[in-house]
């Protein structure tokens, strides 16, 4: 048993099974030493277990999700917290950030009433612009790509309230991106979403692009930088 799990809960051991349950709040200890898994916790107090990546200094980690390996249960969670984040945003399309963002910002733009969302993609269909297009990376994928918008859907975006969504908002590269790419053609997002706040990395250089964005951010959660110790990981 994990030495931050409660006596009575057991946390997920096998890869697969991560992601797949919201539990009761209290279920696991937030605080202390953890090991395999952190315990981030919604507004109403529930717990999702996420797996520990310990990063390439060996001295720190972060907890990880994969939304797009969510269960259904978990995903309409956190798009439905996400969606009334946004909501007195009121967005009029959500835009969703290439890959995992894609699962998330569907499931917030129906949660919102809305019919449809607008995807970008890292794939060049041949009718793409090469002035719509930005480069871009992540945290998860250190190679770069370009991230585009397909031109045939600005006049869905042209004059509206828009919300940029991602899974998780980490070095905030990826946020980057996108509000460079929709800039290009005059947009501006009145609010950016996400699932999970990794860390508080992302503030100083999201603000580097720009003051005002880092106000402009909402997750369903938070998650702290984890620092190595005995036997475990301390938030």
């Amino acid at each position: 048993m994990p030495s931050s799990a409660s006596p009575a809960a057991q946390s997920p051991a096998a890869p697969h099974e991560f992601w797949q349950d919201i539990h009761p709040p209290g279920t696991f200890a937030t605080t202390g030493l953890h090991t395999s898994f952190f315990p981030a916790e919604l507004d109403d107090k529930r717990q999702i277990c996420l797996p520990i990546r310990p990063l390439a200094d060996g001295e720190h980690a972060l907890a990880s999700l994969i939304v797009n390996q969510a269960s259904f249960e978990v995903l309409e969670a956190l798009a439905a917290d996400l969606a009334a984040k946004l909501a007195p945003f009121s967005p009029d399309v959500v835009i969703g950030l290439p890959t995992l963002g894609l699962t998330l910002a569907a499931t917030v733009a129906r949660h919102l009433g809305h019919s449809r969302y607008v995807p970008l993609g890292t794939s060049r269909k041949f009718w793409y612009l090469e002035e719509l297009s930005v480069p871009m990376s992540s945290i998860t994928t250190k190679q770069e790509k370009r991230l585009y918008i397909d031109p045939r859907m600005l006049p869905l975006l042209e004059g509206k309230r828009v919300a940029l969504v991602d899974d998780v908002i980490s070095s905030g590269s990826s946020i980057i991106a996108g509000l460079s790419l929709l800039a290009s053609s005059s947009i501006k997002p009145v609010v950016i979403g996400a699932a999970m706040l990794q860390s508080d990395r992302w503030r100083e250089k999201i603000a580097a692009f720009g003051p005002e964005w880092p106000e402009r951010v909402r997750g369903v959660f938070a998650t702290p930088l984890l620092t190595k110790a005995q036997d475990g990981w301390r938030a």
